[in-house]
């Protein structure tokens, strides 16, 4: 048997397996995040302190990952040179990553604002109001995470529609705190701090459908 096709075919194994190490890495950062994220919703729910802190204790764990895969997707190029299949699975990862770890900020930044919040009523009384929009964004994040794993154009697509409707639902929740806004003058700094929440999980979609384009593309 020819040398040189046993030779070749042990270096793209060994790639194989590199390339399945990166995604297995890729959904264990995003794992991450969706954790990050529901606990965010958790303390959205129920004004738990610890859940706070355990956001912002994952979001250090989530930037190093970022780091590591990152400089392992960058490796890969380096040494195999890949042709356009495999490159465009590289380019996707490095970019779903970036992706992945904003999306971590977000939730932390949702975090840390109800956790100013908890010993105010009427803050508290707000961020309820953005269960469903929160809610509907982790079921976006898993379903982009599940488009990711089989770099499923057709899903991605999907979830782009789905991003639409929590732009829509975003659009509504921003006017019932305008309206709040102007019915209680007095409690325009608390509803400023829920709207800048909202954006922040409006943000986590447009996260999620940056990663679906990676897919696509």
């Amino acid at each position: 048997m020819n040398e040189n096709i046993l030779v070749g075919g042990h270096i793209s194994s060994q790639f194989d397996q590199e390339l399945d190490q990166v995604r297995s890495r890729v959904l264990k950062m995003g794992g991450l995040v969706e954790e990050q994220l529901d606990k965010a919703l958790l303390a959205l729910r129920s004004g738990d302190s610890a859940a706070v802190q355990d956001v912002e204790t994952t979001d250090i764990r989530i930037n190093s990952m970022e780091m590591e895969i990152d400089e392992e997707c960058t490796q890969i190029l380096a040494r195999r040179h890949p042709a356009a299949g495999d490159l465009r699975l590289i380019i996707a990862t490095t970019k779903s990553v970036r992706d992945l770890e904003r999306i971590g900020d977000e939730a932390e930044r949702v975090a840390k604002m109800v956790g100013h919040a908890l010993d105010n009523d009427v803050k508290r009384k707000y961020y309820k109001g953005l269960l469903s929009l929160g809610e509907n964004v982790k079921e976006l994040l898993h379903a982009t995470l599940n488009t990711y794993a089989r770099m499923e154009t057709r899903s991605a697509v999907k979830n782009i529609r789905i991003d639409s409707a929590i732009d829509d639902e975003y659009s509504r929740v921003v006017l019932k705190l305008i309206d709040r806004m102007k019915s209680s003058p007095e409690n325009i700094p608390e509803a400023l701090d829920v709207l800048w929440a909202a954006r922040s999980l409006e943000r986590i979609g447009d996260h999620c459908i940056n990663i679906c384009e990676n897919v696509i593309y």
